[in-house]
């Protein structure tokens, strides 16, 4: 065994990590995240200190993160002059925290359970639920997320992404048990065959049987409007002109019943937007027209998504509750004003204040719908309604902000995720791309390509029955977890 106190081998665990990073979008490639995940395991020396186990996960995540996050750099270069120096900061401190959720399941693997790698199958699905929720939480680039394109991914309907995450990690755990000389034939052959069998459902597409469709037309606006232009008084009456056109034109086939913008999709503050409200709403003629807007309350500010009835007017109003820190809003703004740092939030203020939650919107004969406003999507608790289940679920974004390669195309991966763990299909416009129609399977059926204008009439896909995963959430996986963690514990005591 490598040693993981050794600078070899934290440098080949790195190494694994930004290879394991290939499963994500754009790469899809979901085998070499179990396959880097096996020979961590093999690696791994369950005998070392738990600090050294620890720096030997955390060198994972950080190689990981590093690769899986690099888009990040791109909101810092929409303004390079003010923003450009934190850009390779912000890269390498946000994969070095996020790699400390790794490092903390190494650690309490050892912990638990000295000489023994099984209790990983626990601590790091563990870790990966709180990276969803400590600190407002950041659960992208979670491994599950790179079997949203194959079969295996369907199982989000029934265990959500989480539970998916042990799943992955036990299949990893037998390619190393089949690999590990020092176990007896029988254990190998068993545990290489079903580890192979696992590996090779990462190759089956999701079939292909026809979607179940409703009456129903949505059309997805794309005005492609680059971050760095989006706000330039220049280029605005481009960009809303743009949007009124595809809004008014001529359907190839059925009327839109409802046409959806993009988020923030026009530069004014909504308690200034009367005209064009107006002007967008008689563009979209008999159709419902929903887009995303700015609006001030009192002193706050709010990213928006509204409903406009026939006359231009606000019929429904939705706030996005779930924030983006540094981006949307600084955290402790008053302390790093006083010492001279800027967020990219500057643009308001402090950024925005945060709405009161997720909440319903009526668009009568299509059903109910629940709007996601960009990140939102990232979060699966963020799309189950307390009450009520909806009808569909509606995502608006400025995938501008994510760069045009890896960073839009994992943020659809995860919309798509939110539509095959609750059972629902979603409408998702977005500024630059990819907006797109998803049915409850999660598969893409009309899209618009990244970086181009334009706009897509899909019909809306039937809500399928609700899934297990809607109906009870994590709470099962949870339970699980707390179960396996306690015997661990025990089973530690007697070694």
């Amino acid at each position: 065994m490598i040693q993981p106190k050794g600078a070899f081998a934290l440098l080949a665990a790195a190494l694994l990590g930004a290879v394991a990073a290939f499963g994500q979008a754009p790469y899809d490639l979901p085998l070499l995240v179990i396959l880097s995940l096996v020979l961590l395991l093999l690696m791994y020396d369950p005998d070392v200190s738990p600090f050294h186990a620890a720096v030997f996960g955390w060198a994972f995540g950080t190689g990981y993160f590093l690769h899986a996050l690099h888009w990040i750099l791109s909101p810092f270069m929409v303004d390079a002059d003010r923003h450009g120096w934190m850009a390779p900061f912000a890269l390498i401190f946000l994969a070095a925290g996020l790699a400390l959720f790794w490092g903390l399941a190494f650690w309490a693997a050892r912990i638990l359970t000295p000489g023994a790698r099984w209790p990983l199958v626990l601590t790091l699905p563990a870790v990966e639920l709180l990276r969803a929720y400590i600190f407002t939480g950041f659960p992208w680039a979670m491994p599950a997320q790179s079997l949203v394109d194959v079969l295996p991914g369907q199982a989000l309907a029934w265990v959500g992404p989480y539970a998916l995450n042990l799943l992955m990690v036990l299949v990893a755990l037998l390619g190393a048990a089949a690999l590990n000389r020092q176990n007896g034939l029988t254990t190998r052959i068993l545990s290489g065959t079903l580890a192979i069998g696992a590996g090779y459902a990462t190759f089956l597409p999701v079939p292909e049987t026809p979607a179940a469709l409703t009456n129903h037309t949505v059309r997805l606006v794309q005005p492609n409007a680059p971050q760095r232009d989006k706000w330039n008084p220049d280029k605005i009456p481009l960009f809303f002109d743009r949007q009124i056109g595809y809004t008014a034109a001529t359907p190839e086939s059925a009327p839109p019943d409802l046409v959806l913008w993009s988020e923030t999709a026009i530069p004014w503050l909504l308690e200034y937007a009367d005209q064009a409200l107006i002007e967008i709403a008689a563009a979209g003629g008999e159709a419902t027209v929903a887009l995303g807007v700015q609006r001030r309350a009192e002193d706050n500010f709010y990213n928006s998504m509204i409903v406009l009835d026939r006359d231009g007017q606000v019929d429904q109003l939705y706030d996005k509750h779930h924030l983006v820190p540094f981006g949307e809003y600084i955290p402790f703004n008053d302390l790093i004003a006083r010492i001279g740092l800027r967020g990219l939030a500057v643009q308001l203020g402090g950024g925005y204040a945060a709405g009161q939650g997720t909440r319903l919107l009526d668009f009568g004969a299509l059903g109910q719908a629940l709007p996601l406003i960009c990140y939102e999507a990232v979060f699966p608790q963020d799309t189950r309604h307390p009450t009520e289940r909806p009808d569909f679920l509606i995502q608006i974004t400025n995938d501008a902000w994510f760069g045009t390669w890896a960073g839009p195309r994992q943020h659809l991966a995860q919309a798509r995720m939110r539509a095959i763990e609750q059972g629902l299909p979603l409408a998702r416009a977005a500024n630059t791309g990819i907006s797109a129609m998803i049915d409850p399977q999660g598969r893409i059926l009309a899209s618009l390509p990244l970086n181009s204008a334009g706009f897509v009439d899909a019909p809306l896909p039937a809500p399928a029955v609700p899934t297990l995963y809607s109906r009870m959430g994590d709470v099962p996986l949870v339970l699980l977890l707390l179960f396996g963690l306690a015997t661990s514990a025990i089973a530690g005591r007697r070694v």
